[in-house]
């Protein structure tokens, strides 16, 4: 059997910290056969001027007893990753499909470290660049997708829950620049690529319980998803001689209900709209990302997106970045990120 083995190995990043990624191609028969990956950790430390906090706020703070620093060791925004993809065509049509998983680096328990694995993909598409395409599985939403592959912390450690110790991995801008498009069941069409235009529209799972940060499936908390979620997303991408770059724009829409005190169910549309560009010139990146949505709350889908009594909440937010590769192929970057929640009407002043 002929293999054709490619490997890559990326240098330190930030302290103590190590990154490497590789894909075995194995012909077998009308399949080519892809087994690809990376590892990473880091060893990070952190110093918070406060102890205050607010109801699913990811600053930094001071832990219960008052100590202002901590460490801990855990992957980046991007876990450690095996995945093994398949692809042939047949018929005249692409078929593909995708499977990975996730072990983690810290889990922390009285056994020790043990880890979380998780399986984040696992569909097939079939297409082809005359007709695009069609995809039936779980894989990244739609929605907000963009946002978080163009953030320069993917590689990274990221922001957020970086400092604590025992978490599965850090969150990038998750919750501080953009909500989390996270890992759906889905069916979604891709259109050809028409001269750098292309559109995904999809049906994605109506999870049911969602709360973010509430307690689950009690009168004022239980969120549940009506019907499927409509996610989709256009982008237009450009490239030059020493230019290149994409814009997209993409939103959502779910139909929810709530549990409320009285024990009757409250029903509305929670809706969110997202814009962004990416321009690459040269070694430099430029990345300008912006939401804006009300119901759907924020860090994660309908994380504290309504009142107890079936109030929506509107939320916005988005993040400036600018990175520059260096000769040494490294590259350096700085982001500014914020991600607001607002008092639904009537809702008191430091309400929770």
């Amino acid at each position: 059997m002929n293999k054709n083995i490619k490997l890559a190995v990326a240098g330190a990043v930030l302290a103590l910290s190590a990154t490497a990624n590789a894909g075995i191609i194995i012909p077998a028969g009308d399949w080519t056969l892809d087994i690809n990956g990376n590892v990473n950790a880091f060893a990070s430390w952190h110093k918070a001027d406060h102890r205050a906090t607010v109801t699913g706020g990811l600053a930094t703070r001071k832990d219960i007893v008052g100590e202002d620093q901590g460490q801990n060791i855990n992957t980046g925004l991007l876990p450690t990753w095996i995945g093994f993809t398949g692809t042939t065509r047949q018929n005249d049509v692409d078929v593909t499909f995708n499977l990975s998983m996730q072990p983690g680096v810290s889990d922390n328990g009285a056994t020790g470290d043990f880890g979380t694995t998780a399986f984040r993909t696992s569909y097939v598409s079939f297409g082809d660049k005359s007709w695009g395409s069609v995809k039936l599985g779980k894989d990244l939403g739609i929605f907000a997708s963009d946002a978080i592959l163009s953030d320069m912390t993917l590689l990274g450690v990221g922001s957020g829950l970086a400092s604590v110790s025992g978490g599965n991995t850090t969150l990038g801008g998750i919750g501080s620049g953009y909500i989390y498009a996270a890992w759906k069941g889905q069916v979604a069409y891709t259109t050809p690529n028409f001269n750098g235009f292309q559109a995904t529209v999809g049906l994605t799972n109506p999870n049911q319980g969602l709360t973010g940060t509430q307690a689950n499936n009690t009168a004022g908390n239980g969120i549940f998803q009506d019907r499927f979620g409509l996610e989709g997303q256009a982008t237009y991408s450009f490239a030059g001689d020493a230019l290149n770059g994409k814009v997209w724009v993409g939103g959502a829409s779910y139909k929810v209900k709530q549990l409320a005190a009285s024990s009757l169910y409250t029903e509305s549309t929670s809706s969110v709209a997202d814009l962004g560009a990416n321009v690459n010139f040269g070694a430099v990146g430029l990345t300008g990302y912006y939401y804006t949505g009300e119901g759907v709350g924020t860090t994660v889908m309908f994380g504290d997106s309504h009142t107890t009594t079936g109030q929506k909440r509107d939320s916005d937010g988005g993040y400036l970045q600018a990175t520059y590769t260096l000769p040494i192929k490294t590259k350096i970057g700085l982001a500014y990120g914020k991600s607001s929640l607002d008092l639904a009407s009537g809702e008191a002043t430091g309400s929770a």
